[in-house]
């Protein structure tokens, strides 16, 4: 028998040029805060300097304007500088400053909240700092600035890190529950990974929420990449090639440095870090599910979500169809299931009106829909 001529139409090609349809990444904060702020100490060591010029002998006495157009001139000077210098600062430094900006965007609510308290700690350092270091003469003021950056920076880095250890220590748990409203993260764990499906699922925007990929777990794959067993060896590195991919194709990708090392198991690591964010875990083991729902942790299996969506009709099912037009191709006949999807039917033009009992030969699944396409089955010989 020939093969089957195939209905469907390919879509035209799109006149939209490459690339056009990519949203434009939106620029961050951090380079234009660190432009105006350099700019804003410049002036304010333009001013500084026409002070000191103007009370010592190096210039001759200056009346009331001139003193006032030497102050404008040497502060606006120091302004000009400073930016100058932020916008060669900033074009050096943009990879990392975007860096701080991606992290500064992905952060949780309760990461936020622990880094502004980490913050106010940073500056009452610096402050107690500070006091010593006004003492010295000319550079002093000067040398807080920096102090003051530092001190809030590093502790805003710790508190956020540290985030969930804080909140409990401070009594504060319902930092943990997934706010209703809100989507939570997904966990991926090994499994998952090196299944690939995940990333699938990611490119069609079925996946809301930031998707987590703990350390522990990239670990775990770093070490049956490892592993002189060829098969684990062939898996670490599928993972370890999935985890690129995922981050490459999407924003929501992150990797999570939390651990527990007080718990060898990675599973258990896994279930006590979505019990701590509130968050969903993805995986494909069926084990990890019943461990995951009685300690109160969600957990979506991949293979759950697989089978949901399989075809409705598998190839060589016998299904009875109405042949309702023929088809485009010769001696096809159309008919549809109840829920709209289309039958072609080989040898079916013939019967067009007719309800007949078809065997599948195949189900084409592409993203406009299904189409399933069968042969009318030949009546039994009378007995």
């Amino acid at each position: 028998m020939s093969p089957l001529p195939t209905t469907h139409e390919s879509p035209p090609p799109s006149s939209e040029p490459e690339g056009a349809g990519r949203l434009r990444r939106p620029r961050g904060v951090l380079q234009p805060a660190v432009r105006g702020l350099l700019a804003l100490l410049g002036a304010l060591a333009g001013y500084q300097v026409a002070e000191r010029v103007r009370i010592s002998s190096l210039l001759p006495s200056l009346d009331q304007n001139g003193k006032i157009v030497l102050l404008v001139a040497s502060t606006v000077a120091g302004l000009v500088l400073g930016y100058l210098m932020g916008v060669v600062l900033s074009q050096l430094f943009h990879r990392g400053l975007d860096h701080v900006d991606e992290v500064m965007a992905r952060a949780t609510g309760a990461e936020f909240v622990v880094a502004v308290g980490g913050v106010v700690v940073g500056l009452l350092i610096a402050t107690l700092i500070s006091v010593a270091l006004l003492r010295i003469p000319i550079v002093g003021p000067y040398l807080t600035i920096p102090i003051y950056l530092l001190a809030g920076y590093f502790t805003a880095y710790l508190a956020a890190k540290k985030h969930i250890e804080i909140l409990r220590l401070l009594g504060v748990r319902g930092a943990f529950e997934v706010v209703p409203g809100l989507t939570p993260a997904k966990l991926l764990d090994s499994s998952a990974v090196i299944d690939g499906r995940i990333l699938d699922i990611v490119d069609t925007g079925f996946v809301e929420g930031e998707l987590l990929v703990p350390r522990f777990v990239i670990e775990e794959l770093q070490r049956l990449a490892d592993s002189s067993d060829a098969e684990k060896r062939v898996r670490g590195r599928r993972g370890l090639d999935f985890v690129k991919r995922l981050q490459n194709s999407s924003g929501m990708v992150r990797v999570d440095d939390t651990d527990y090392p007080d718990i060898e198991a990675v599973d258990a690591k896994l279930v006590r870090l979505g019990h701590d964010l509130g968050a969903m875990i993805v995986s494909t083991d069926h084990t990890l599910k019943k461990v995951a729902e009685i300690q109160g942790v969600r957990l979506l299996n991949v293979n759950d979500l697989a089978n949901s969506v399989k075809p409705a009709v598998l190839p060589g099912e016998i299904i009875e169809v109405k042949i309702l037009r023929e088809g485009r191709e010769h001696d096809q006949g159309v008919g549809y299931l109840d829920d709209g999807t289309m039958i072609v039917v080989e040898a079916g033009s013939s019967l067009v009106g007719s309800r007949v009992k078809a065997e599948v030969t195949s189900v084409l699944q592409s993203p406009s829909g299904k189409m399933i396409f069968s042969r009318v089955r030949p009546a039994p010989p009378a007995g």
